[in-house]
């Protein structure tokens, strides 16, 4: 164990998250593509929309209130951290 001698070991820096540069506002085009290609997801997450739309997830869930009050889509399950959505009844098409 001790003799100062031996290499140190490094700690490895973990995995590191590539940055990709969100959107923080809707401009209109953003959010006609989102009200466009959102309501056919079958899983709608904050996390799924951010991911697809580039944009931050306080932005996505914003969208996802907007689209929930206008019925285009529909809730599964709210928990605290993780709200899960799907398009709204398939049989309406």
């Amino acid at each position: 164990g001790g003799g100062g001698k031996a290499k140190k070991k490094k700690w490895s820096k973990g995995k590191q998250k590539e940055k990709l540069n969100a959107a923080v506002f809707f401009d209109k085009n953003l959010y006609e593509k989102l009200k466009k290609e959102v309501p056919n997801y079958k899983l709608i997450t904050p996390s799924v929309i951010s991911e697809r739309m580039r944009c931050n997830v306080s932005m996505a869930r914003r969208a996802i209130n907007d689209l929930l009050s206008k019925g285009m889509i529909k809730i599964i399950a709210k928990h605290q951290k993780q709200a899960i959505y799907t398009r709204a009844l398939a049989d309406a098409q």
